[in-house]
């Protein structure tokens, strides 16, 4: 634990004054900010005297990197499922009439919104969608919206070979859930972490590879010859292939084993071990960032958001294509399941709510799940924003959302209500993604689940915990990973945990101190400000860096304080 004293307001003024030498404008901004509240002021003097306290900037999370408002589109061709059969409250299947209206939409030239009315809909099939310029709209997530029931689970319902590569994955490598107390002896279920009864998917595309038989090249546009974190701007060796507004991705690869430049940039100089699958498929890329091409001068070349890490001969990088839906969204709908019991962990039926891959530029938001295993899992995405989402109901999920293989992803102000396992997750490969204002309600996990996620940010998140007994006093496992071991460490450099506000429902007397724990995390992680209804402790192994501890920071929300400096400029 770091210990912080608290020093005179005027002295720490000048302390900072003396730093700005050496700080960026915006991190400077912000910890003078602090600095002014006597609440958000610890930390001020460890940050002087350690090196290299550095946070990302995480402003550029969100469809179209937060600078475009999510607006109905004007130009949108309606096609209202009433008119292809499908009537609400009538308590007939409405599966024909809903597949019918979504198999017109995907021929409609332009953006296309498929529009339901109030009230509730039986479907007993996944509404599939992929192509891009469409939205799925109802009425409002609410009692007098529009409710879709789904009675069936994926198990039942997936038809579709889709899925095969995860299947054949899970068997090749007799991936098991064993609890003989509950007479549990059964392959892991493809739907613990995949599919959704709105499955958003690019043709052709692979959310996620398994197999490395099957792994494909995609076309590499452009080396990229130098660039460094941080910056919008690098160089290539020949920009030919590259035009501005292009939707590329840019590609990290480990080709030099557990010594790789890549491995040192995700982890620093950690003396944790490494999970073999960071350097057993070299032709994978280990680290990815979609991103759009703003300007085009000679070999230089301006992308939408900051590099993620340098780029130079010893972390190699370089362009490739990369397929893709755009302007995706879905709205104001209520996703309902039947009540029922959840058989095991890793064994779930696959009461999926939504399974968005492959999207750049989307948007989740006014949407509740009722009874999920998962209410909303992603893959392979970047610069989506999902806002204004519940999820309740009495089955034992295991996921609420989950963000996997996604760069730039803001998930806004989220409710999770029932018991997960994972509840607010930074999955494998994951980075510069925001959890904001989230809340969770029933023993609420953050899972930073292995697999090189890092540079993720959770922010202003307020949890209602339980706390449990210990011959050393009452705690509470916030920072709940998983994770196979070949892809340990818990998550990569600067993941960060901004302004928690805890509240201790049972489990602890108002005298007690919580620890608040991470047991299996990564390296250099941030935790700063945490505060509630208890004195805590936190526990984080490895040691973070930790400032304000029982106290809230000034500066409520990081991420909304970054994009308001970049957007100011």
């Amino acid at each position: 634990m770091y210990t912080f004293h608290r020093k005179l307001l005027a002295r720490k003024f000048k302390l900072l004054v003396r730093l700005s030498m050496h700080i960026s404008f915006s991190i400077m901004a912000l910890l003078i900010s602090a600095s002014l509240s006597a609440n958000g002021s610890e930390g001020i003097e460890a940050l002087r005297n350690k090196e290299n306290i550095f946070l990302p900037d995480y402003s550029y999370a969100g469809y179209h990197n937060g600078e475009k408002k999510i607006v109905a589109n004007v130009d949108t061709t309606n096609i209202d499922v009433v008119n292809y059969g499908a009537l609400p409250n009538d308590h007939k299947d409405d599966t024909k009439a809903i597949l019918k209206a979504l198999d017109f939409a995907h021929t409609v030239e332009g953006h296309v919104t498929v529009a339901f009315p109030k009230g509730r809909f039986i479907i007993k099939d996944i509404l599939k969608i992929n192509r891009s310029d469409i939205t799925i709209s109802g009425k409002g997530m609410g009692s007098s919206g529009t409710q879709l029931y789904f009675p069936m689970p994926l198990s039942i319902i997936d038809k579709t070979p889709t899925l095969n590569e995860l299947r054949d994955y899970l068997r090749l490598h007799n991936k098991k859930q064993k609890d003989p107390e509950i007479y549990i002896d059964d392959y892991f279920s493809e739907y613990s972490w995949s599919g959704g009864v709105i499955w958003i998917q690019k043709e052709n595309t692979r959310p996620v590879p398994y197999l490395k038989e099957l792994d494909k090249q995609p076309q590499k546009i452009a080396v990229i010859s130098k660039g460094k974190r941080g910056d919008s701007t690098l160089d290539v060796t020949d920009a030919g292939g590259i035009s501005e507004g292009d939707i590329l991705r840019i590609d990290w690869h480990n080709k030099e084993g557990k010594q790789g430049g890549i491995v040192k940039a995700i982890y620093g100089n950690t003396d944790q071990v490494i999970g073999s699958h960071h350097f057993d498929f070299p032709n994978r890329p280990l680290v990815m960032q979609p991103t759009q091409v703003k300007s085009v001068k000679g070999n230089k070349i301006e992308i939408s958001d900051p590099l993620l890490h340098d780029i130079n001969s010893n972390i190699p990088a370089h362009f490739s294509s990369w397929e893709h839906l755009k302007e995706v969204g879905i709205e104001g709908l209520s996703i309902h399941f039947p009540t029922g019991d959840t058989y095991g962990h890793h064994i779930e039926q696959g009461f999926n709510g939504i399974y968005l891959t492959s999207v750049f530029n989307g948007w989740i938001r006014d949407v509740s799940f009722s009874n999920a295993d998962s209410a909303l899992l992603t893959e392979n995405s970047g610069n989506v924003t999902i806002s204004n989402i519940r999820s309740d109901g009495s089955r034992f999920g295991h996921y609420g959302i989950h963000l996997g293989s996604v760069h730039n992803f803001l998930v806004e102000d989220a409710k999770i209500l029932n018991p997960t396992v994972h509840t607010f997750s930074m999955n494998t490969k994951s980075t510069k993604s925001v959890f904001l204002r989230g809340v969770g309600f029933t023993q609420p996990t953050l899972d930073q689940h292995a697999g090189a996620n890092h540079q993720n940010l959770y922010d202003n998140m307020t949890f209602h915990i339980e706390a449990k007994p210990s011959e050393d006093g009452p705690y509470y496992d916030l920072w709940f990973g998983g994770g196979a071991g070949y892809w340990q460490p818990g998550h990569g450099r600067y993941n960060t945990t901004w302004n928690s506000k805890i509240l201790v429902e049972s489990g602890a007397d108002g005298d007690e101190t919580v620890r608040i724990l991470g047991q299996t995390e990564g390296p250099d992680a941030r935790v700063i400000g945490m505060y509630g209804n208890r004195k805590f402790e936190v526990e984080h192994n490895p040691s973070p860096y930790i400032a304000d501890i029982n106290s809230k920071m000034a500066i409520p929300s990081l991420y909304e304080y970054q994009k308001q400096q970049r957007l100011n400029k």
